[in-house]
């Protein structure tokens, strides 16, 4: 990033640096192919994949988990 950028970064108010991180983010989604996820996911989801295979009991379902993340707030 250039420093002239940065300085302009830097005059954002926080919530003009959320609506700016928002479109950048929106602009990103638009062409999913634009952006290759890195080889570490696919290494991670594997990971996870073994895992549950070798343990199923340790899982949960989406309700389970959205219920736990949604009512700790």
């Amino acid at each position: 990033m250039n420093a002239a950028l940065a300085a302009e970064l830097e005059r954002l108010s926080p919530a003009e640096k959320l609506l700016l991180v928002e479109e950048l983010w929106n602009q990103i989604a638009r062409d999913s192919n634009a952006v290759e996820p890195p080889a570490w996911h696919d290494d991670a989801l594997a990971e996870d994949a073994q895992r549950y295979a070798a343990d199923s009991s340790r899982g949960d379902t989406w309700e389970n988990v959205k219920r736990r993340i949604t009512s700790e707030t």
